[in-house]
């Protein structure tokens, strides 16, 4: 399971990209998929945090942090731009941040409420992805997505990489671990 950072330091544009697309907002902003009791999904808007030392996000008492602490399993998409297709994809696991100093760190930066019944969680990133669509002209057919995917080479082993894992992701054929992809798909 790869830090945020670590992450960052395998792929910078492709952090950026993901960044700029979970903060055209200004905080960020997406959509947090967990795991409910029953194995049902579960989706809520979030605003996640990105620092150089991690992708955060603070939740408050709610079904989605009971989910979270009981199975870390995490999706979370970016809001769709009003102007683009485009969209970014980070998955993995959330662990609770126990450390005083980062969580009183990442409440001052990003204005947490600080009454509020929330728990600061940190997300590894395990998959990440972006698509990118360029824009097509009046009356002609929308472009095919770029699609950029990265793998933790830690968290996803070769043969577990096959073409009906990674379509659901937007991306139609193996990729490497530890190597982001870019297809047309």
């Amino acid at each position: 399971m790869a830090s945020w950072s670590e992450f960052a330091a395998d792929e910078p544009r492709l952090a950026d990209g993901i960044r700029l697309l979970m903060q055209q907002y200004g905080p960020g902003f997406g959509y947090l998929a967990t795991v409910r009791a029953d194995g049902g999904p579960r989706v809520h808007p979030v605003s996640p945090v990105i620092a150089d030392d991690g992708l955060f996000c603070f939740v408050i008492d709610s079904p989605k942090r009971r989910d979270l602490e009981r199975d870390g399993r995490y999706a979370l998409h970016s809001f769709p731009p009003e102007e683009s297709d485009d969209e970014a994809y980070v998955a993995g696991r959330a662990r609770p941040v126990t450390d005083d100093a980062t969580v009183a760190r990442l409440a001052l930066a990003a204005r947490a409420a600080p009454h509020a019944d929330w728990r600061l969680f940190e997300f590894t990133v395990d998959v990440a992805m972006l698509a990118r669509r360029e824009h097509a002209g009046a009356g002609e057919p929308a472009a095919r997505p770029a699609v950029q995917v990265w793998l933790d080479p830690s968290a996803v082993t070769p043969e577990a990489v096959t073409p009906e894992a990674v379509r659901p992701m937007a991306a139609s054929a193996p990729a490497r671990p530890g190597r982001h992809h870019r297809r047309a798909a």
